[in-house]
């Protein structure tokens, strides 16, 4: 009797080890996963921003276990090309030096980068060497490549694209949103994400017709600076209490007409009984988003210094702008002060916008 209760826990013990091994075994693979998907793996690419999307920011490249900046040191076009398409985005829309998407940290691993355009990373062009350089992250390049994959689209709806019911691609499949909590801020998101201008209605109860498959998103919260709407709160992917009777809709201002001439040019801001022009240092971004977005131009293609547009004349209004990229106009943005600045005209600042809305005319604007 003692021996066949001593057999059963032998058992019992060992069955308990193996499953506390395999457990620990499934840890510790996670854990590897995890650790690859922060830290990344040897000669993978990123683009740093503050939320302008996968396909545009800052390039970094991990090399020897860390992340570190490439300098824009003879880089251009071929060079973009192939990092946009290791990222598996679009063609290339804008090569954005000096830092104007904001410096890095740390290592700055290549230089002199010269690719052919046809290799399928990064690493495989021709550099100066991992970590040879003569640069400062002052230097650091940029890109921004077109979005392939579209993440929000409006359906059933008149206006273009920019009326119609709410839905989202997650995990490989088209999905609706929940009107539960469903307002202007939510709405003014998707307006925004979409190019669409201020939003007119934020419609409930399925008035651009029930959709099909997941219900994606419920009880959504947006304060309505957000980029896109994956930033909102929301109580998790998947996860509601609703039916397709429920389907949140959106009604914006309009759509915009790619290369509209009025969404590129100097920037000038009307102040005191005058306009005048921006100073181009620091300009970056952050600073055209807020100009494209006001405009209703769409996304910024390009923010071109040095007076590219040519030199304005009168006063220069603006200096050091610092906007977060999430200001609803201009003059919302950090500066030294209206009139306060060390510039000449030789540094007027541009933007270059995606498109333009029918109804807006101008690329200046009034403060």
């Amino acid at each position: 009797m003692h021996l066949l209760l001593l057999g059963e826990w032998v058992k019992f013990t060992s069955s308990c080890l193996c499953s506390l091994l395999l457990l620990l075994l499934l840890l510790l693979l996670l854990l590897l996963l995890l650790l690859l998907l922060y830290f990344g793996v040897e000669g993978e690419v990123r683009l740093v921003n503050r939320g302008y999307g996968s396909c545009s920011g800052r390039v970094e490249i991990f090399h020897s276990g860390q992340w570190g900046t490439v300098c824009d040191d003879s880089w251009g076009l071929e060079d973009a090309r192939v990092v946009c398409r290791q990222l598996g985005c679009g063609r290339v829309l804008s090569i954005p030096t000096n830092a104007q998407i904001g410096q890095g940290t740390g290592t700055i691993w290549m230089d002199e980068v010269s690719c052919t355009g046809r290799e399928s990373k990064l690493s495989e062009c021709r550099h100066s060497g991992f970590g040879s350089h003569n640069c400062r992250h002052s230097e650091d390049t940029g890109v921004i490549c077109q979005e392939i994959q579209e993440t929000v689209r409006l359906v059933n709806g008149g206006n273009g694209s920019c009326s119609g019911r709410v839905e989202i691609f997650h995990s490989g499949q088209w999905g609706t949103v929940c009107d539960d909590s469903w307002g202007q801020e939510d709405a003014q998101v998707v307006c925004r994400q979409l190019g669409c201008g201020r939003v007119l209605s934020a419609p409930t109860n399925t008035q651009f017709g029930q959709g099909t498959g997941p219900i994606w998103m419920d009880e959504v919260g947006c304060t309505g600076g957000e980029i896109n709407l994956f930033e909102c709160h929301h109580s998790g992917f998947g996860s509601h209490d609703c039916s397709h009777k429920e389907d949140a809709g959106v009604i914006c201002e309009g759509k915009f007409e790619k290369g509209s001439d009025s969404c590129s040019g100097r920037v000038e801001i009307f102040h005191s009984g005058q306009w005048g022009t921006v100073c181009d240092d620091f300009w970056g971004l952050e600073d055209a988003q807020v100009v494209c977005r006001q405009l209703g131009c769409g996304r910024v293609l390009s923010m071109p210094t040095n007076t590219q547009f040519g030199a304005g004349t009168g006063p220069i209004w603006m200096h050091d702008v610092a906007c977060t990229g999430r200001e609803a106009n201009l003059p919302e943005c950090h500066h030294s002060g209206y009139g306060s600045h060390d510039c000449s005209h030789k540094e007027d600042a541009g933007v270059i916008c995606e498109g333009k809305f029918e109804q807006l005319e101008s690329l200046f604007y009034q403060y």
